[in-house]
């Protein structure tokens, strides 16, 4: 496995950023099952565009996870970048992160690496405000992603805050509208009839901040007609651990994940 700290000068963020990538590489499991010939021209991989919760950056999940393992062990390139508390959103007289998510990351990402493009190839996961800025880029861009994990969040509307009337503050006095309000967006994209990412929620029954958010989101979600599965955790919190164990059980299990390159043969 490389793990690439990748920085560079960001269009969309207007200054340098750090990237970090889990690239699978050649391993001894691959030839114990027979394939001796791992690099061929024009293989791809599947991707996971990994985003971190707040307070944290690019290097969270290589320092608090086993994120490169499981990428390893299931020949899944990642791609983490870095928020800083910006909540994967447009600042309209700053830095764009969420069009850097969804636009320039990939685009640099796929002209430098071997990354498939197709849909059924890309997945998008994030944990708490990560997990905000995970269904912010789903449900924009469905043609983009075919799954979509949110881990300890998702939705912050009326039936969030533990049942209680909430509404978020504007990031950057952006106006709670279009997909900066993704409680009622949801609500307005699944009626264009467009083909959605089928959605994966789960979240501790400890974990006193996110529980209630993450279980209205769900059912608010599910009433819609979204393909959405949830499962809650009994006795974990906000924690690592909690985190760790759902990205084993997305890639083991979740994901449509080949577990295998893409070869030229194969695409």
């Amino acid at each position: 496995m490389a793990v690439i700290k990748m920085n560079f000068l960001s269009q969309a963020l207007g200054m340098q950023t750090n990237v970090t990538i889990c690239l699978p590489s050649a391993s001894f499991a691959d030839r114990m099952n027979g394939r001796e010939n791992i690099y061929v021209p024009g293989m791809k991989y599947q991707v996971l565009w990994l985003l971190h919760g707040g307070s944290g950056d690019d290097s969270d999940y290589v320092n608090f996870s086993n994120i490169v393992r499981y990428a390893d062990d299931h020949k899944l390139a990642v791609v983490m970048p870095a928020d800083y508390n910006a909540s994967y959103t447009d600042d309209p007289n700053g830095a764009k992160y969420y069009s850097f998510v969804t636009e320039e990351l990939p685009q640099i990402c796929r002209s430098f690496f071997p990354f498939s493009d197709k849909r059924e190839d890309n997945f998008i996961a994030g944990l708490s405000m990560g997990a905000m800025g995970t269904i912010k880029c789903a449900l924009a861009h469905p043609e983009m992603y075919s799954a979509a994990l949110c881990m300890s969040g998702c939705l912050r509307g009326p039936g969030g805050n533990g049942g209680k009337p909430h509404s978020p503050q504007p990031k950057f006095g952006v106006p709670l509208e279009g997909i900066n309000d993704p409680w009622n967006y949801a609500e307005t994209v699944i009626k264009t009839g467009v083909q959605m990412p089928k959605l994966f929620l789960t979240v501790g029954t400890a974990d006193v901040g996110a529980h209630p958010d993450t279980l209205t989101s769900y059912e608010h979600l599910k009433e819609l007609g979204y393909d959405v599965f949830y499962e809650e955790v009994e006795g974990y919190q906000h924690e690592w651990d909690f985190w760790d164990l759902s990205l084993r059980k997305a890639i083991k299990d979740w994901l449509p994940i080949r577990h295998s390159a893409i070869y030229p043969d194969e695409a």
